[in-house]
């Protein structure tokens, strides 16, 4: 049910808790007002792997219903999906390792909109997700470095992995011309879900065997209010408004041991953002918000990490207040098409990681564990360009925190997190070129990178869990008449190689090197007629037998896994 996905680089204050970098909108079709009263969509796909294709056939069905009737109009759609069995680019059968193989997943979306007057709308939408894996297949660890951990024949001795359910429902009054021209939006929502992680045998972090479940429950309300206004030749536009949040969130064992205690969190955070257009091309955009979280946690136990309660520690509970305003400005020149260039400075707040925290807590007192939030400092500087036949963008940016999250592992392979100091930097640039009225062609490349300061004052590089390889990308479209749509793209995942294995040859968790990853991917779409369609898709078109990003800096016997090899997807569509 996605119309598109929207990207924002860089935080801004419109959105907050947890928006460090920037924000990732999945935005849900809207009800066509011109629709009939009665529309749909039918979608049928199946999947295989075309090289060694036992046990690896999959399928979704979807169903989808639209229309209008006077003030009144509905998107109503249902979908089933079934991922076969996943096998590398060899045919062997991947790590069972957080995969997909063997799921079945159930999604039901409703969004119903009621027009009460020409300027004002109320919209109510619901999303149910459900998927669950019937593993057919159990793991059969390797050794990182040297052998790849494949799937055996097996039942796995614990309850379904995958989301157990995750509800979402939000009602929305939308009010043009509130005063002014002022306009309204005014949203409460709630979400719910339950997700199980995979049995393990042996934990890093606690003892015994057993099987973790993520819980949470969020409910909230959000308005924004946008003024336009004009001061003689500068136009400009304030949005303004409220957040308010409730999250209560923990993570429990299916043995009723408590993995991360209960976290009841209420934060409220009014914001502000303003754009001005100045002498028709210079554009101004700022922005704060007052961010005011506090955190609930009762007193509890962590998980023993021997025998009996051996290593658990009884930890009093307490609140946690995190207080404090971000700011955001920026500026873009627009007046050329050929160059318009822009800088931007903007602040993030997050509280990321706080469970991980409790968890692992060494302390008995709340108030002694470090729990500060994250505030970033982004600053970035760019530029995009339409010369001709081509489109060109590009930025460069830092990032800064004086207090980041580093997950770092020991030894042992327990994880905790490290607050120091961090200092992130990276450039992107992306090119497109349409070379004929058929035939586009264009590439991405991104590198990133970033080190932490240590408490004697070196630096030291973050781990494969903070910063991904150098990335490129590239496709060619062609089109050679308006029915038909081909396209052929690759992705590319370079090296990254930072640190030096420990005395016994072996790396620390997600400090392992990276080797380079070429994927070639194909997709085509045809046209029947009004009503029908088709597609044919092969990801991994050449069926490379590689290792994932994830399995090479991990670095854990455990994930050592491969990617999947080729994988045909053939659908069909019916409009009617």
């Amino acid at each position: 049910m996605i119309e598109r996905v929207e990207v924002i680089k860089g935080a801004t204050s419109i959105y907050g808790n947890g928006s460090a970098g920037g924000i990732i909108n999945y935005i849900t079709r809207k009800n066509d007002p011109q629709a009939k009263t009665v529309g749909g969509l039918t979608t049928l796909r199946g999947t295989l792997n075309p090289y060694n294709n036992k046990e690896t056939e999959g399928y979704r069905f979807s169903q989808t219903l639209y229309g209008r009737h006077d003030k009144f109009s509905y998107t109503a759609s249902g979908a089933v999906d079934y991922t076969g069995l996943q096998r590398d680019g060899d045919g062997v059968p991947l790590g069972q390792t957080d995969g997909l193989s063997n799921s079945k997943s159930y999604n039901a979306f409703l969004k119903l909109g009621y027009d009460i007057d020409p300027s004002s709308s109320l919209s109510f939408v619901y999303n149910f997700f459900n998927s669950l894996q019937h593993a057919r297949y159990l793991s059969q660890n390797g050794k990182y470095g040297q052998t790849a951990t494949i799937g055996v024949p097996g039942t796995d001795p614990g309850e379904n992995t995958g989301t157990r359910y995750n509800h979402n429902a939000m009602l929305t009054y939308s009010k043009n011309q509130l005063f002014g021209n002022t306009s309204l939006n005014a949203s409460v929502y709630y979400n719910t879900f339950r997700s199980m992680n995979r049995y393990v045998e042996r934990a890093n972090s606690w003892y015994g065997p057993g099987q973790s479940q993520i819980n949470s429950d969020k409910k909230g309300f959000r308005a924004d209010l946008n003024t336009p206004f004009q001061f003689g030749n500068v136009l400009g536009g304030v949005t303004y408004g409220i957040d308010l949040l409730n999250d209560v969130t923990y993570q429990d064992l299916t043995d009723g041991r408590v993995f991360v205690p209960k976290m009841d969190m209420f934060n409220y955070a009014p914001f502000a953002q303003l754009t001005l257009t100045f002498v028709d091309h210079l554009i101004f955009k700022g922005g704060a918000r007052y961010e005011d979280a506090t955190v609930k946690i009762k007193d509890f136990e962590t998980l023993p990490t021997g025998p009996g309660t051996e290593g658990s520690i009884a930890v009093q509970g307490g609140t946690i207040p995190y207080r404090g305003v971000t700011f955001n400005a920026g500026l873009r020149y627009n007046k050329y098409a050929f160059f318009n260039p822009f800088v931007s400075f903007s602040q993030g707040f997050t509280i990321n990681e706080l469970g991980r925290i409790v968890r692992n807590a060494t302390d008995s007192d709340l108030k002694n564990i470090q729990t500060d939030p994250i505030v970033t400092n982004n600053y970035e500087a760019g530029f995009a360009s339409q010369i001709s036949i081509f489109n060109l963008s590009a930025a460069y940016f830092i990032s800064t925190s004086k207090l980041g999250v580093n997950l770092t592992a020991d030894e042992r392979g327990y994880f905790f997190p490290e607050r120091a100091p961090e200092r992130i930097h990276g450039v992107e640039v992306a090119l497109d070129a349409r070379l004929s009225s058929t035939l586009s062609v264009g590439g991405t490349y991104s590198y990133v990178e970033g080190k932490l300061k240590n408490e004697d004052g070196t630096r030291t590089y973050l781990s494969g869990a903070r910063i991904m390889p150098p990335k490129a990308t590239g496709y060619v479209n062609y089109a050679p008449i308006n029915a038909l749509d081909l396209q052929l793209s690759w992705v590319h995942t370079g090296n990254r190689d930072r640190f030096e294995p420990s005395a016994n040859g072996a790396y620390l968790g997600n400090q392992g090197p990276v080797n380079a990853v070429d994927i070639l991917n194909f997709n085509a779409g045809y046209k029947v007629n009004k009503q029908w369609s088709v597609g044919l898709g092969v990801a991994n078109l050449l069926n490379e037998d590689y290792y994932s990003v994830y399995s090479q800096f991990a670095a854990t016997d455990a994930n050592y896994v491969k990617g999947e090899g080729a994988t045909l997807s053939l659908n069909l569509n019916y409009r009617f």
